[in-house]
C-alpha cells in the first residue's frame, strides 16, 4: 500500500504555494512568467490612472489652464488601458490557453506515472482512495485557480507598491487606517480557510458515490441488468442519497463560511472604508486644509486602490491560498508517498521456467481479523500445469495475486528458483508472469494493441496469439480492427466470450515462462472450452501455467490440482488421483459430470 511518511510535517502555506509554482514553472515556464505579467498590465495602469491621471486633470482645471492638455491627457490615459487591455487580450487567446492544456497534461501525467505504481492494498483503504481521487480531479483546479490567484496577487502587489509611493508623498496615515481595520479581520481568514477544505473533502466523498451510480446508467457492462431486473429504482433512490448528502454538504459549510465572509467584509468596508477613512480625509480638507481638492481625490482613489489590494491579498486571498496549500499538501503528500511493495536489488532473468516454491505462506487482508490464507505450502516444477480449485472465496485469486506481488506474504516466502521473489525489481518480476483476470478489460484500441499491450507490435505473433485462445471472429481490417466505440463510430463489438479470448491471447503473446489464467473459459460454451483447453496445451507447453476454474472440466488437463477451502490446501494430486481418493475433489467433479449428463 502506498503510504504517507510517518515522520512527515506539513508545510506552509508558502511553502507549498511555492512547490507548485516551481513545479509549474519548471513544466512551463512561459506560462508562469506570461501570467504574472497579464496581472501586472490588467491592474497597475488602471491603478495608477485612478491616482495620478485624476490628479493631475483636476489640477490643470483648478489652475484653469488650456483644456487641450486635458484632451491629450485623457486620450493617453484611454490608449495606456486600451493597449494593456488588447496585450491581456492577446496573451489569453494566442499563447494562454493552449499552454494551460499542455501543463495540465504535463501535471497529470506525473500523477499518473505515481497512481499507477499504487499498491492494491491502497484500493483498500478508502481514506487513501478518497485523497488521492481528490488529487486527480484537483489538479486541474489547482491550476487555473493558482495561475489565477498568483496573477492577481503580483499585479495587486507592484500596484500596491506604485499607488503606496504617490500616496505617502501626500498622507501616509491613511495607510495606517487601512492596515488597521484589515488587520482587525484577518483571523476569519485562516477559518475560511479550513471550511472551504473540509467542504471539499467531503464533497469528493460523496461525489464519489453519486458518480457510482452514474456509469451504471452509461456503461454498457450494467446495460442488461439495468433493464432485466428493474434495478433502476433501487439506483435511483441511492443516487438521490448521494445527491442529498452532496447538497446537505453544501448548506453545512456554506452558512459558515458566509457567516464568515460577512463579517470580514462588512467589517472591513463599512468600518475602515466607509467611515474612518472619509472622516479622516475631510478632516484634513476641511478643518487642516492640509489638502487640496486634487490632494483629496487622489489620495481617496489611492487609499480605495490600496485598500482593494490589501483587502485582496490580505483577506480573500489568503483565504484561497490557505485552501489551496492544503490542497498542494495532499498533492505533495502523494507524490512523496511510500509503498509497501519494494524493489530488490536484483533484476529477475527472464528465462526458461524455474521451481516455484511457496513456503508456509499466510496472508490477512488490511482491515481484516480473520487470514484469508492460511499456512500455504506448495511447490510447481518447470513446465507444470498447475490447476487451484475451490468454493469461491478458498483464497484461489489471493494465492495468484501474492504469486504476482499484487500484495505480500503477511507471513511466509514465495521462491523462484530458490530466491525470494522480494529481492528481485517487481519490474522485472513481474514480466516473467502473464495473468488473465477474471475482471480483465477490453481497451477502446485495435485489436493488435489489446493483445500486446503496447502500440508497436508483431502482426504475425498477435494473429498466432488469437489462434491460441481461439478467437476466430472476422475483423474487417485485420489486427488493426478497431475495438469499441468510445472514439471509433465503427468500432467492433464483442461477445464476452470474444472479449475472454482476445484477453486469453494476451497470455500467449507476452513471452515469459510463467501464465496464470484466472477462469479462462468462464465465458465460454463447453465446445470453445475444449478447444481453448487444447490450445492452451500446445501453445504453453514450453512454459509453465497456474489457472484457477470453476468449470471442473478444465482441470483434467492439469498435471497437479490444488483443492483450497477456507484459505488452506486440502487436497492435491493428479486428477486420477483425486478422483481415486474420494475426497473434496471427487465429489465436487462428479456433481458437475451429473449437469452435463443431465
Amino acid at each position: 500500500m502506498l503510504k504517507s511518511k510517518k515522520n512527515k510535517t506539513e508545510h506552509s502555506v508558502f511553502s507549498n504555494i511555492m512547490y507548485f509554482l516551481r513545479l509549474m514553472f519548471k513544466l512551463s515556464p512561459g506560462l508562469v512568467i506570461g501570467d504574472i505579467l497579464s496581472g501586472t498590465l490588467r491592474l497597475l495602469p488602471q491603478r495608477l490612472i485612478s491616482v495620478i491621471g485624476i490628479k493631475y486633470i483636476i489640477d490643470v482645471v483648478a489652475q484653469g489652464e488650456n483644456l487641450g492638455r486635458i484632451y491629450k491627457a485623457v486620450i493617453i490615459i484611454a490608449l495606456i488601458i486600451v493597449l494593456s487591455r488588447i496585450a491581456v487580450l492577446i496573451y489569453r487567446e494566442f499563447y494562454w490557453n493552449a499552454a494551460k492544456e499542455r501543463l495540465y497534461f504535463r501535471l497529470n501525467k506525473t500523477l499518473y506515472e505515481k497512481a499507477h505504481l499504487l499498491d492494491l492494498e491502497s484500493y483498500d483503504d478508502p481514506d487513501f482512495y478518497n485523497n488521492f481521487i481528490l488529487t486527480i480531479e484537483s489538479s486541474s483546479d489547482n491550476i487555473q485557480g493558482l495561475l489565477g490567484i498568483v496573477q492577481s496577487y503580483v499585479g495587486n502587489i507592484i500596484s500596491l507598491a506604485a499607488v503606496a509611493a504617490v500616496i505617502l508623498t501626500i498622507d501616509p496615515v491613511c495607510l495606517v487606517i487601512i492596515l488597521a481595520a484589515i488587520l482587525l479581520f484577518l483571523p476569519l481568514s485562516g477559518k475560511i480557510a479550513d471550511y472551504q477544505m473540509g467542504r471539499r473533502i467531503d464533497n469528493t466523498k460523496f461525489h464519489r458515490r453519486s458518480d457510482y451510480f452514474q456509469r451504471i446508467f452509461y456503461l454498457q457492462d450494467y446495460a442488461k441488468e439495468v433493464r432485466m431486473n428493474d434495478i433502476s429504482p433501487l439506483l435511483f433512490d441511492r443516487y438521490n442519497d448521494a445527491a442529498d448528502d452532496v447538497i446537505a454538504n453544501q448548506a453545512k459549510y456554506w452558512k459558515k463560511i458566509s457567516a464568515c465572509y460577512c463579517v470580514q467584509h462588512i467589517g472591513v468596508q463599512a468600518l475602515g472604508f466607509m467611515l474612518i477613512l472619509p472622516l479622516y480625509l475631510g478632516y484634513q480638507v476641511i478643518v487642516n486644509k492640509t489638502l487640496s481638492a486634487d490632494d483629496f481625490v487622489a489620495t481617496f482613489n489611492g487609499a480605495y486602490s490600496i485598500a482593494i489590494s490589501l483587502n485582496f491579498l490580505m483577506v480573500w486571498a489568503s483565504a484561497v491560498l490557505s485552501e489551496r496549500a492544503k490542497m498542494i499538501e495532499k498533492y505533495r503528500e502523494f507524490l512523496k508517498s511510500d509503498f509497501k511493495i519494494k524493489d530488490g536489488k536484483n533484476t529477475a532473468e527472464i528465462t526458461e521456467p524455474k521451481t516455484i516454491t511457496v513456503k508456509n505462506m499466510s496472508f490477512t487482508y488490511p482491515g481484516n481479523d480473520k487470514p484469508t490464507l492460511k499456512n500455504i505450502n506448495l511447490e510447481i516444477k518447470p513446465y507444470e500445469k498447475i490447476a487451484l480449485v475451490g468454493f469461491n472465496g478458498a483464497g484461489k485469486t489471493t494465492l495468484t495475486n501474492l504469486l504476482l506481488r499484487l500484495y505480500d506474504a503477511t507471513d511466509g516466502e514465495i521462491l523462484i528458483d530458490g530466491e525470494n521473489i522480494k529481492n528481485v525489481t517487481v519490474a522485472s518480476h513481474r514480466a516473467r508472469f502473464a495473468a488473465v483476470f477474471q475482471d480483465f478489460q477490453t481497451f477502446a484500441c485495435s485489436v493488435g494493441e489489446n493483445v500486446a499491450l503496447d502500440e508497436n507490435f508483431d502482426s504475425e505473433k498477435v494473429c498466432q496469439a488469437l489462434k491460441h485462445s481461439g478467437f476466430t471472429k472476422s475483423l474487417k481490417n485485420g489486427v488493426d480492427t478497431e475495438l469499441l466505440r468510445e472514439f471509433d463510430d465503427d468500432g467492433t463489438m464483442l461477445s464476452g466470450g470474444e472479449a475472454q479470448k482476445i484477453a486469453i491471447a494476451r497470455a500467449f503473446y507476452k513471452g515469459c515462462p510463467y501464465v496464470i489464467l484466472d477462469e479462462p473459459s468462464a465465458n465460454l460454451d463447453p465446445i470453445a472450452e475444449y478447444k481453448l483447453n487444447r490450445a492452451m496445451t500446445e501453445a504453453a507447453e514450453h512454459k509453465t501455467v497456474i489457472f484457477i476454474s470453476h468449470r471442473l472440466s478444465t482441470t483434467v488437463i492439469a498435471d497437479r490440482i490444488y483443492v483450497m477451502e477456507n484459505g488452506e490446501i486440502i487436497e492435491s494430486g493428479s486428477h486420477e488421483e483425486l478422483m481415486s481418493r474420494g475426497g473434496t475433489y471427487a465429489k465436487m467433479f462428479t456433481l458437475q459430470a451429473k449437469k452435463y449428463e443431465a
